[in-house]
């Protein structure tokens, strides 16, 4: 039986930390993460965990603090945002491209400039080629079980990988909402022990050394076949996490699209809004429905193109402006995905919530009147769009 608690975001993720017990956490403050690595240190202070909590001079160092530790064989942790995850923008590559199973949550934040402390998701979505694994939270809830998932995902042997845990700063970050928490016993026994199979410790072995024309571009193959193993693994691992939770993950989640027109695919905590405004035009007997991505890295594109093939229009809401002219990131990946369908659905996509800006279910009702629109012309017309941008 579950323990019922009332937790902001921060402090869920803590708390699957301290369940786990890592080894070692590489920590530098900065909003809204903040609150992760100060309640862990209350953990580690109180004799809670056996972690070694390093307070370093800033994210490139806790994130080279991370890789170390894991390097030599031990479980490492951290949590930052913004231009924190900037910051440790080469530990990232390094990270990833040494197979070492680092564990960050990451708290979305808006990247400067100009300067702003609310949620987009411009942080992480610029970390996506970095070849980290990426889940994404809609509530409190999905932040603690996806951190308690993490682990298991990142060091199975078929994927060792770092995976980076993301939710939405201050919206769940913050915000105190009822959670289900497992059991310490269960936590520990479903993450178990980390043994790799090598580490500095272990005996002679080389990190990150210097790869030559020869080498490197395998290397970079074997890393791309890891993030394709890792679609498997955490589905495997989601099944066997619903055994002892009763909560049930996938790639994504289908809200209301078994018989749906017209559908938005989007990340994160909006996905709450949105399905207010699909069981609003549900009521009016509209054909509507959503899919909210957990998984961005690896991206499940054949499952999300199966699961729009039958829609006559989506809408793709990017909370990050990809700059690329045509449209966001999540955007590009969807279409490219939808490609190859017989039956091409009318994409478009819309740029929305940058640096905190509100979305209401009335601006999402209007996305669905957009695509009505789509599908009344058969034309997709203008794909790039923005929401809830004034004047």
């Amino acid at each position: 039986m579950g323990i019922r608690e009332r937790l902001s975001g921060n402090e869920a993720v803590a708390f699957a930390m301290k369940q786990i017990n890592p080894d070692v956490m590489g920590a530098f403050p900065i909003t809204p993460s903040t609150e992760i690595p100060q309640y862990f240190s209350q953990y580690v202070a109180n004799g809670q965990v056996d972690t070694e909590f390093v307070a370093v001079e800033s994210e490139h160092s806790a994130m080279s603090c991370c890789v170390g530790a894991q390097a030599a064989g031990g479980r490492a942790v951290t949590a930052t945002s913004s231009c924190g995850l900037a910051l440790m923008w080469e530990m990232l590559y390094v990270a990833a491209s040494c197979r070492l199973p680092v564990t960050l949550a990451c708290i979305n934040r808006a990247l400067s400039g100009p300067i702003n402390i609310c949620n987009d998701h411009s942080d992480s979505m610029g970390a996506r080629d970095s070849g980290w694994i990426q889940l994404y939270a809609e509530n409190n809830q999905e932040a603690y079980d996806n951190f308690c998932m993490a682990m298991r995902i990142g060091e199975h042997p078929d994927v060792r990988l770092p995976v980076m845990t993301c939710q939405d700063g201050f919206i769940t970050s913050h915000a105190i909402e009822n959670i289900e928490l497992l059991e310490d016993d269960k936590v520990k026994a479903f993450v178990g022990e980390y043994n790799p199979e090598t580490g500095l410790l272990k005996g002679p072995l080389s990190v990150g050394p210097y790869d030559v024309v020869a080498y490197y571009m395998e290397h970079k193959y074997q890393q791309a076949v890891a993030m394709k193993n890792a679609k498997k693994v955490i589905l495997d691992v989601a099944k066997e996490f619903k055994t002892i939770s009763g909560r049930e993950y996938g790639l994504f989640e289908e809200y209301r699209m078994a018989d749906a027109e017209r559908a938005i695919v989007l990340i994160g905590s909006s996905a709450g809004t949105a399905k207010a405004a699909v069981e609003e035009l549900r009521a009016k007997g509209e054909k509507v429905g959503l899919v909210k991505l957990r998984a961005f890295r690896p991206f499940p594109g054949e499952e999300l193109a199966k699961a729009l093939a039958d829609v006559k229009a989506a809408a793709v809401l990017d909370k990050a402006e990809g700059f690329s002219g045509c449209g966001g990131p999540l955007f590009a990946d969807t279409r490219s995905a939808c490609y190859d369908l017989g039956q091409v659905p009318k994409l478009i996509n819309f740029i929305y919530g940058l640096g905190g800006r509100d979305v209401r279910v009335e601006h999402i009702t209007s996305v669905y009147d957009q695509l009505a629109e789509v599908v009344k012309a058969g034309s997709a017309g203008e794909t790039y769009r923005h929401l809830g941008v004034r004047g």
